[in-house]
């Protein structure tokens, strides 16, 4: 048994025996964990599970199972959640360079998807947006939240802002699949009374949800994040000095290079060449720092002739 099995197995033991003195008697298990506990321990060498104790501590919290709810008053009626709907890229089985790390980040996922922290949001969505792409990328894209498309497809940036980004990693020579993308929240804002349209996350909801972007970053180790817009911006840094301030300015979030830009919805409402090229120049600079082959072509990107 490897020393990482080890301490991953020690660690959960741990958490399952802290859930039992508080009362919690029954504690869900996803399908696809039982299969992974049912495999004998991968003898991973040290190389392929990087920094496991940070890991163990971000996976740890996800983990937690509510105490069993007490009956309501009479009068309270609980909000009706729409039935989770199956959707392909939320069963698609996650891979990484280290079981371990996969481990952990199938059982974020499971916690994600069962979340009802927000009742107004788990009654109102048709699925949880959870992310997608790699979890060994070197690169991260974080946005704001989930809309109509995404909530439908169950996958980040899929609408028309979605394929205006696709278009940008391409740029850089990398693909969606090269690349992780999450949001700030993991299930689309309600709109009630509204039959289209989006508003951003409240502050209380980015509170709620923040912990599942950040057990992701925790677990993916990115050399870079790239906050789409303000609300991304405020959602990791928690400042408010308008995303015109601060784009193109690096920033630090919990130790990891983060590169504030507008996000692909704005350049959808303002085409201007002065516009896109200025989203060029802040992924320019993410290109620099993750020293990637950077083509004069690339550097001409959006000039007027």
């Amino acid at each position: 048994m490897s020393d990482g099995y080890r301490q991953l197995l020690d660690a959960t033991i741990q958490h399952l025996e802290g859930l039992k003195s508080r009362g919690v008697r029954h504690v869900a298990v996803a399908p696809e964990t039982l299969r992974a506990l049912a495999l004998p321990p991968a003898a991973a060498p040290k190389s392929q599970i990087p920094n496991l104790k940070s890991q163990i501590q971000a996976v740890a919290p996800s983990l937690k199972t509510e105490p069993a709810i007490s009956m309501p008053p009479k009068k309270t009626v609980a909000p009706a959640l729409k039935p989770h709907a199956p959707n392909a890229s939320l069963q698609t089985p996650i891979i990484s360079a280290s079981p371990e790390k996969a481990a952990a980040f199938a059982a974020l996922r499971e916690c994600a998807l069962a979340c009802v922290k927000c009742p107004h949001l788990a009654a109102s969505r048709t699925t949880v947006v959870f992310g997608v792409g790699n979890i060994d990328a070197k690169l991260m894209f974080v946005g704001e939240a989930p809309g109509a498309d995404e909530d439908e497809q169950g996958e980040p940036f899929v609408g028309r802002a979605g394929q205006l980004l696709t278009k940008i990693i391409l740029a850089t020579g990398l693909s969606r699949a090269d690349v992780y993308i999450a949001n700030i929240l993991k299930c689309r804002p309600d709109t009630p009374g509204q039959s289209a349209g989006n508003r951003p996350p409240t502050p209380e909801e980015r509170a709620t949800c923040i912990p599942y972007l950040q057990e992701q970053i925790d677990l993916i180790q990115p050399r870079a994040i790239v906050a789409l817009g303000a609300t991304a911006v405020e959602g990791l840094l928690g400042k408010t000095l308008g995303i015109t301030k601060l784009r193109g300015q690096w920033q630090t979030y919990r130790g990891t290079p983060l590169m504030p830009t507008y996000h692909p919805a704005y350049l959808l409402r303002n085409q201007a060449m002065s516009e896109k090229r200025k989203v060029w120049e802040d992924l320019l600079l993410v290109m620099e720092k993750l020293e990637m082959p950077i083509s004069e072509k690339q550097r001409n990107y959006f000039l007027k002739a």
